[in-house]
């Protein structure tokens, strides 16, 4: 019996997010029909977390027990050979028994991608969010500042969630530009149902001027989503990097 840790990228606009689901294509899905047919077994992945429709992966985390012959480092060439071409496995490694790519991770890493131009551009409307209205960059990066460290980040979580410890600790958040596209990037230890989204529409809003930087922390110690900025939309997010010990 192995276990086999797989890094994943995947471009999310043609799935109906990651896991499995009836009458709908996911990237879960793919994988385990692909893993299937080269291992000659029904393969069940574990993924590290959820990404919804239209998210993007460029380090998505995996796990599976199997016992089976072909050599890990050829998994990638074999699977991908089967894959469509909008997901891939980027990486296998054998590890130990006890690692779970869900539950061993103990933080994750978020990019947010924002196009900010008067003009559309078709080229990234489904890998950024397009804001028409200018920006103020240093309002942002300034309230940046405040999401950092342990909140409870009730105020930032969907409707809809079972989840019931909604304190979590971001590490860093940084918001950066390159011509027309501004960037946010984002760490923790865990991160809550559309949490980045709400976070990334928030920050919107501090561009706008429609909240300002220094209500940042009582609009978090509220914890009431209506005080916090809207979901931000999901083709402009990419989860980045997994992180495990």
């Amino acid at each position: 019996m192995k276990n086999v840790k797989l890094t994943i990228e995947y471009d999310g606009t043609g799935f109906h997010g990651w896991q499995q689901q009836e009458h709908h294509r996911t990237v879960q899905e793919e994988i385990e029909k692909a893993l299937g047919k080269v291992m000659k077994k029904r393969i069940t992945i574990h993924g590290s977390g959820r990404t919804d429709a239209g998210v993007h992966g460029l380090g998505q985390v995996a796990s599976f027990k199997e016992d089976f012959t072909i050599p890990i480092d050829k998994i990638p060439l074999a699977v991908n050979s089967l894959l469509p071409d909008d997901v891939a496995i980027r990486g296998a490694v054998e590890v130990d028994l006890d690692f779970h790519a869900r539950y061993s991770a103990i933080g994750k890493k978020y990019i947010y991608k924002i196009y900010n131009s008067p003009l559309r551009s078709p080229i990234h409307r489904s890998y950024a969010y397009f804001v028409a209205h200018p920006l103020d960059l240093d309002a942002i990066k300034r309230a940046c500042s405040h999401f950092v460290g342990e909140h409870d980040f009730k105020g930032f979580m969907a409707s809809g969630s079972s989840v019931k410890d909604t304190i979590r600790r971001i590490h860093s958040l940084h918001v950066y530009q390159e011509q027309e596209m501004l960037t946010i990037e984002v760490e923790g230890n865990g991160f809550l149902y559309n949490m980045v989204r709400i976070i990334a529409g928030t920050l919107v809003e501090v561009g706008k001027g429609k909240i300002l930087e220094d209500e940042i922390p009582a609009i978090i110690a509220s914890g009431e989503r209506t005080r916090a900025g809207h979901t931000a939309p999901p083709q402009g997010l990419y989860l980045a990097e997994v992180f495990y010990r």
